[in-house]
């Protein structure tokens, strides 16, 4: 039996050899691909129709929603005291997760003047919510 096989630096070689071998060979080639994160994660995709609302997942956790609604409106109204350019940093580098060297590169400044603005906005966000 021949068999191809790609070495590690890409090149094609073509191999004779026995049926066991040859018939091992592509058993495990084959496992190797039914073997892939779809198939390994069972519990990643589900449907929608599999749930009842009654299963635990959809149960409360205790959490009081309208105080989660309350403080989500004082956030936005703590938000929409802050510049546009205060409002932008805690975008993208609290909600966003951007890193700060990132947005550095991305706005052509140094990152300590990055990390300085947005400890800034923090500063003033935190001291109008309080």
């Amino acid at each position: 039996m021949k068999i191809n096989y790609k070495d590690a630096d890409g090149k094609i070689i073509e191999l004779e050899v026995s049926e066991e071998v040859g018939t091992f060979y592509l058993e495990s080639v084959a496992a190797e691909k039914s073997n892939d994160r779809r198939n390994s994660r069972p519990d990643r995709h589900t449907q929608l129709s599999t749930f009842t609302y009654e299963d635990v997942r959809f149960f409360s956790d205790g959490t009081d929603l309208l105080a989660d609604l309350m403080s989500s409106e004082a956030v936005s109204h703590a938000m929409s005291q802050l510049t546009e350019r205060q409002q932008y940093l805690i975008q993208k580098c609290c909600i966003e997760g951007w890193s700060y060297t990132d947005l550095a590169k991305l706005e052509g400044k140094d990152e300590s003047a990055i990390r300085h603005a947005v400890n800034r906005a923090k500063d003033k966000l935190k001291k109008i919510l309080s």
